[in-house]
């Protein structure tokens, strides 16, 4: 038997080799704001929340609702940064946990500035083993678009098994063009 979520003593924070992984804190939507800025014509392709504008304030108000729903174990969004610098360079997380099951979510999203350097799947292979190993998780998915070859290379390099492609199972983030969605999981 499993304890609640509310009762398991995990840590806000995972450090990799080159990078800090943590819970977001007030004070940083200046950082997250000025790398949506950064990456808007990347990040617009596929994300909701990059497309309308959104202020300095609102997104600081953003990055407080995601502290609390971290600590309250209801969506686990987390920052990254690279250790050498404290520089935000994105964001990922375990979203729509399931604590019956221990199945879990990764999103993520990177500033452009630092694509190609394999970052992103330094942090989720961090996550996923924070995940499995800490969180005792028993499924950890990442769903992505079909024609999101960036997003896709991540679970592929990590050898999460691709389970299924639904097909028109959505509708593109920037407009009404129906998509087909990867599923890619690791499992215990």
């Amino acid at each position: 038997m499993h304890k609640h979520p509310l009762l398991i003593d995990f840590p806000q924070e995972i450090t990799t080799e080159r990078l800090l992984i943590r819970i977001p804190q007030p004070g940083d939507g200046q950082s997250v704001y000025n790398a949506i800025q950064a990456s808007k014509p990347e990040l617009k392709k596929w994300l909701p929340f990059a497309q309308g504008e959104q202020t300095l304030e609102e997104t600081e108000i953003n990055v407080r609702k995601a502290h609390i729903k971290y600590l309250e174990c209801e969506d686990m969004r987390m920052h990254i940064f690279l250790k050498e610098t404290d520089t935000f360079i994105g964001s990922t997380g375990l979203h729509k946990p399931n604590w019956e099951i221990r199945k879990f979510e990764i999103g993520y999203w990177l500033d452009t500035r630092y694509c190609g350097i394999g970052y992103m799947t330094e942090a989720v292979r961090g996550l996923t083993d924070f995940a499995l190993n800490i969180l005792e998780a028993n499924r950890v998915e990442i769903c992505c678009d079909e024609l999101n070859k960036e997003s896709r290379a991540v679970p592929e390099r990590l050898n999460f098994n691709l389970e299924g492609i639904l097909k028109n199972e959505d509708k593109a983030v920037d407009g009404d063009e129906l998509r087909n969605t990867c599923i890619y999981a690791k499992t215990s």
